[in-house]
């Protein structure tokens, strides 16, 4: 038994390293298309992501510097702690990542968390729903762009929201057994860097710094999955996964697809989503809002790549956004 246990540990250790050998060979095979994805992405980043989301983590980060979080928690305090279970600062995070998109909630939870203004299993709860899509993505690029309705648009985001708030009330019980460990020790009352005229450069400096690092971690991802899609798009995985293996349990090719490849991320696969023919249009409206709620691999490692500095598990988020993916998918399907 024991050297069955080392066997598997074994194996698992080879997992990681052999994967990247893999991602190497793949990079050397198919380093035209691999170069393609790679600008693809990088322009992604550079015209999209970074213009839209740049200024909301400086203009976050500098909002923890001053009185505005404190305040919403004295203020939304009787609506967030009842409904979430969570501290009223909780509704600047989910405020904030309902508007700007992904993952800007999930920085601003981390951000509450190290000033301790909530405590960890309060902050896995807020993890699990406060990071989202934002309006901009899914009304324009998915809406007006992919599908070319604004209406359509409205309607994802609707679903989108719903979805959010009911995975976020549903985890209000989440680490309850534990809330005691947590309930008074993590707690800070004031902020010694509070924002002023006279710090105003090193504060902004910081916060500056601080976003500069996380919008160039963000396009690192982009570009990397745009890669990976590429690969896997070209290699032909996908494609064999979803019309040799997941046609034998009866799943349709077309169907498995579309899900796999938004699964990896999101943009992507909502645009071969739009795109299927062989589908019918309500239902590519439930697919595209079940792959919105999820938001991908691709963001779920941006996210543990802030949570783990703040040293938040990933766990809640990745069940949240499942939950949040399933709901998303039956209120559309309501609404329709």
């Amino acid at each position: 038994m024991q050297g069955f246990k080392c066997i598997v540990f074994k194996i698992k250790s080879l997992i990681l390293p052999t994967l990247i050998c893999v991602f190497i060979l793949f990079l050397l095979l198919f380093s035209k298309n691999n170069l393609a994805a790679a600008k693809s992405g990088l322009a992604l980043w550079a015209n999209s992501v970074l213009p839209s989301l740049l200024p909301f983590f400086i203009a976050t980060e500098a909002l923890g510097y001053t009185n505005v979080v404190p305040l919403c928690g004295k203020l939304l305090n009787k609506l967030m702690r009842p409904i979430f279970n969570v501290p009223g600062e909780g509704a600047f995070a989910l405020l904030m990542g309902i508007i700007s998109g992904y993952p800007v909630g999930a920085k601003i939870v981390a951000n509450l968390k190290e000033q301790k203004l909530c405590n960890s299993i309060e902050a896995e709860r807020l993890i699990a729903f406060t990071n989202n899509s934002g309006p901009l993505f899914i009304v324009g690029t998915v809406g007006i762009g992919m599908f070319y309705s604004a209406s359509i648009g409205l309607l994802l985001f609707l679903t989108h929201v719903l979805a959010c708030l009911t995975t976020g009330f549903l985890f209000r019980w989440w680490g309850k057994s534990k809330e005691r460990l947590y309930r008074n020790s993590e707690y800070s009352i004031s902020n010694d860097n509070t924002l002023s005229f006279c710090n105003l450069g090193e504060v902004l400096s910081k916060c500056i710094i601080s976003s500069i690092n996380t919008i160039l971690m963000i396009g690192g991802f982009v570009v990397l999955f745009s890669i990976i899609i590429s690969m896997l798009n070209t290699s032909q995985i996908l494609h064999i996964i979803s019309s040799h293996i997941l046609t034998f349990f009866g799943i349709p090719e077309a169907f498995s697809l579309s899900i796999l490849t938004g699964f990896i991320e999101v943009t992507n696969g909502i645009s071969f989503i739009a795109n299927l023919n062989s589908l019918k249009f309500t239902f590519k409206l439930i697919i595209a809002s079940f792959v919105l709620g999820f938001g991908g691999f691709s963001v779920l490692l941006q996210v543990l790549s802030i949570t783990s500095k703040a040293q938040i598990s990933i766990k809640p988020y990745f069940f949240g956004k499942l939950l949040q993916a399933c709901f998303a998918a039956f209120y559309t399907y309501l609404l329709i």
